[in-house]
Order: C-alpha cells, then structure tokens, then sequence
C-alpha cells in the first residue's frame, strides 16, 4: 500500500527538516540573526507540514502494484541483503575506479588524449559509467540473479509515469533550491557543475553521457540493484528509502565544500531518489527510472550551460 510508503517517506522529509533547521540555525547564529532558533523553528516546521501532508494525499495516490505488498522477513536474511547492497555500491565504485584508471591511462599512452584536457574528462565520466556497469554485470554473473534487474519495452503508461516524474523531479529541485536560497543556506557544488564553469563546453558533451549513461547505470546500480535486493526482505518502502539515502550519500565524494554545505546537497539527492524509487516500484521497468534521470540531468546541464555563458 502506499501508506506503507508514506511513512518511512515522510520520516525521512522530517528528518530532512531537522537537518535544515540546524543549518538554518548555525547559519543565523554566525550572522549575528537575533533570532535564529525562530528561524530554524520555522523550517522544522515546514519539515512537519510537509511530513502530514504526504498523510493528507495518501487515499489519493493509489496502490503499488499487488506483488511487492510488504512481509517480514528474519533479521538476519535483511541484514544480509542489507550488505549485499552496500557491497554492491561499493564493488560498482571499485570497478568504475578501475576502469577509469586502466582506460584514461591507456588512451593517454596511447596518444588518443591528453590528460587535464576537457576531453580527458569526458571520457573519464563515460568509463566511470560503463565501469558501474560491469560492476553490476559481474554482481549478476557471480550471484546468477538475473531476475534482480526488470528490464521491458515502455508502454504508453510508462511513457506517462517518465513524463510525471521528470516533471515531478524538476519542480521539487526548483521549490528546494528557492527554499535553501531564501533561508541563506549555501549549498556545495557537484565537480561536474564546478568543470563545467571553467569550460561550458563539458556540458553540452554531458548532455549525451547523462542520457546514455549517467541515468541507466546510476539506476542499474540504486534502484535495479540495491533497490531490488532489499525489496525481498525490507519490502518496497523500506527498499526505496534506503536506497535512496545511501544515493544521496554517495554523491559527498563528488561535491566540493565543506561538509556543512554537503549536508543539504546530499540530503536533496536522497528525495529526488524516492520519486526514482517510487517510479521503479510503479513501472517495475528499469527503463522508466533511468530515462527520467538522464532527461533531469540533461535539463539541469542545459541550464547550466546557458547560465554560464551569459545566454540564460
């Protein structure tokens, strides 16, 4: 049921809003705000609005699909699959790691490249992505679990389900983003924006690789994977949270700043991963999660691009 799904989803918006009035209140504190534990009351506030009002519109949503209802499972086979997901976050970060090292430095020996070139880096970025792949290629290999990863034609309701989410995804990423910037809340920057400013052309080479690339390995490794692992024993709501944390953590390693300017980055990658999430638990096509990431990416490169060469 969706309710099942609202409650560890408006846990984690409350948590989100705890998160933020701590920001909000060190930020006041150190500006000298004379009252900075209103403002910091007043964003756990909106945290709590926004946690009820998911039970507000719960009747309204509609059901997952009758095969992922929510069972329990022992302790000990969620915790195994628990692990499983982390190792295979991990195992696909390695193997990108190492696909990224033994390909650049051979095209680089090779004189195909030259390295701290912009084209260095955008062949960096496609075999990390095609690394992500082969690490969760191998995971399947080795475990025979083929039926982990669901995979089929779009139908015309998927296509619509694409549709509602990149919408769905570019909205939320605009209230948030106002939200922060009105609180005065900095926000770090991802390493792919930070290349970009310095040459803009790395967006417009990005634009292909996120639809390609970024969007159907991200979600093989979050939602195909790690999603799909602890769907058998967590069920669907724990499933999609989890997954969605720890895709928002792993994107830390990728920002710039400090960590208390990471926290909330980190913290909007984590809600834009529930609507990934909840999108694959709809759909239960891969397909549908990933082409709605590469087209967010893609939007969010476009802007860019023309934000930093004065067009926009």
């Amino acid at each position: 049921m969706v309710s099942d799904l609202l409650a560890p989803a408006a846990m984690l918006h409350l948590l989100g809003g705890l998160v933020l009035a701590t920001l909000v209140y060190q930020d006041a504190s150190l500006r000298g705000h004379h009252r900075p534990l209103s403002l910091a009351a007043g964003t756990l506030v909106l945290g709590l609005l926004g946690a009820v009002g998911y039970y507000a519109v719960r009747t309204r949503i509609g059901e997952l699909p009758a095969d992922v209802t929510r069972f329990r499972a022992p302790l000990g086979a969620r915790a195994r699959d628990l692990f499983k997901g982390v190792l295979l976050i991990v195992g696909a970060f390695l193997c990108a790691t190492a696909i990224v090292g033994l390909g650049a430095n051979a095209l680089v020996a090779a004189g195909v490249v030259a390295r701290d070139t912009l084209e260095f880096r955008v062949v960096a970025a496609v075999l990390q992505f095609f690394g992500f792949g082969i690490g969760v290629g191998g995971y399947l290999v080795v475990t025979r679990d083929w039926d982990l990863v669901e995979v089929r034609v779009p139908t015309l309701r998927t296509v619509g389900l694409i549709a509602i989410g990149v919408v769905a995804l570019l909205l939320a990423q605009l209230a948030i983003a106002r939200l922060l910037a009105v609180l005065g809340i900095s926000v770090a920057q991802n390493q792919v924006v930070v290349t970009g400013q310095q040459d803009p052309r790395y967006f417009l080479y990005m634009i292909p690789v996120a639809i390609l690339l970024v969007g159907p390995f991200e979600e093989l490794v979050f939602r195909g994977g790690v999603q799909g692992i602890l769907r058998r024993t967590w069920g669907p709501s724990v499933a999609i949270v989890v997954a969605s944390v720890l895709f928002g953590l792993v994107h830390w390693i990728a920002l710039t700043g400090g960590g208390g300017s990471r926290v909330p980055y980190v913290t909007v990658a984590a809600t834009l991963g529930l609507v990934l999430g909840y999108l694959y638990e709809r759909s239960r096509n891969l397909v549908v999660p990933a082409v709605v990431h590469g087209l967010y990416n893609t939007v969010l490169f476009g802007a860019q691009y023309l934000s930093a060469t004065g067009m926009g």
